[in-house]
């Protein structure tokens, strides 16, 4: 092992179980497994929820819809991002439910000439994808509805600050998907509606609808960014990489590009088998920590491509072949993404996703190894 992301599939579906019964037995929870699953692996994870109580997935691109329906997962499947002709054919192929927000939307599905169920999103207030114009979104339902073979399954909007409970725009955005919706659904009985992402999920249940889409917390991760025991949750993933070599280093002696780290004492320097290439963010000022034998040791000097230098101290005992907890449990201490993300002035999001290819994903379940490597990344 060089570097590893481990992940417990069972937190996963210990994470959607909370969230469904955070929603209740008449709202269903379509799971977002697009980026990799956010860097845990995609087919497993969308197993992995399934197994807790979603009944829905969702993904950005149509290859990501391919990889889930080639992993042999056949949950109803929604994309959410746009498409061009030939995504679009893809999106079908897999049996995908799709978005759109415009006549020229529409106009490219009546020119594939396919049925398809499509779902009319609203943008209410988050400024992306989406129609702003109530009206004109509610006569594009009325066109799809009498468009063969088109079926309007859905109608959707996306908030824009779920996560902070002192915006008020996450009110308007309700006030104003709520009155939408309202009219859709009285013009076309049965369609899904569905606004909530994960932190509209766990804030309020006048957001649920008939169906929320929460991703981050499927995750085990905080959709605020602070700390995901406050909701529960359970982190997924845990990044682990070898120790590759442990070397004495003197008053005076540099680690790294450019001399960021000169030793002001005697001590030992652990060359940590993971870098930018792998994930390892290369800030500009705090360099960060990772656990080592259950205790905190700062990172020595710049991130290169493929390792970090860490400082073991003086006294250290650790040898080549042992490991380094990037985020994860090691002891009594714990580096979160949410940690991680704070350090960088990002998101955890961003951390977990930013996990790359050529990171061995293990997925287990309780410790106990799942059979089969995940499926690649989609493209």
């Amino acid at each position: 092992m060089r570097v590893v992301a481990r992940i417990n599939v069972a937190a996963i579906e210990r994470n959607v179980a909370l969230l469904k019964r955070t929603v209740g037995a008449d709202t269903a929870v379509c799971a977002v497994v697009k980026a990799d699953g956010y860097g845990h692996g995609a087919v497993p994870a969308a197993r992995a929820a399934i197994a807790g109580g979603a009944t829905w997935l969702a993904v950005v691109t149509a290859g990501e819809a391919t990889v889930l329906r080639r992993g042999g997962i056949d949950a109803r499947l929604l994309v959410l991002g746009p498409l061009d002709d030939e995504d679009l054919s893809e999106a079908l192929d897999a049996h995908a439910q799709v978005v759109v927000w415009d006549d020229e939307g529409v106009d490219r599905l009546v020119r594939v000439g396919r049925p398809a169920d499509v779902h009319v999103k609203l943008d209410t207030g988050m400024g992306r994808l989406g129609q702003r114009d109530a009206q004109v979104a509610l006569d594009l339902c009325d066109r799809i509805a009498t468009t063969t073979p088109l079926r309007l399954s859905g109608a959707m909007t996306h908030f824009a600050t779920a996560d902070d409970p002192d915006d008020e725009l996450f009110g308007l955005q309700l006030g104003r998907f709520s009155r939408w919706a309202d009219d859709v659904r009285r013009r076309h009985p049965g369609v899904v509606v569905h606004a909530a992402n994960s932190a509209a999920t766990l804030r309020d249940p006048a957001a649920h609808f008939d169906l929320v889409r929460p991703g981050i917390a499927v995750y085990g991760m905080d959709p605020a960014n602070e700390d995901p025991d406050r909701h529960g949750l359970e982190p997924a993933l845990e990044w682990i990489a070898r120790i590759a070599s442990v070397k004495p280093l003197e008053p005076g002696e540099s680690v790294g590009y450019g001399r960021r780290f000169v030793a002001d004492r005697a001590t030992r320097i652990g060359t940590v088998s993971a870098g930018y290439a792998d994930g390892v963010r290369r800030a500009p000022t705090d360099p960060g920590e990772v656990l080592v034998g259950g205790r905190r040791v700062p990172v020595a000097g710049r991130v290169s491509m493929d390792s970090i230098g860490v400082d073991l101290g003086p006294d250290a005992g650790e040898r080549p072949g042992d490991t380094a907890v990037l985020i994860g449990r090691d002891g009594d201490e714990r580096i979160t993404a949410e940690d991680v993300g704070r350090r960088l002035g990002t998101i955890n999001y961003e951390v977990t996703c930013a996990i790359g290819p050529r990171v061995l994903r293990e997925h287990h379940r309780d410790g106990v190894r799942v059979a089969g490597r995940d499926a690649p990344a989609a493209g």
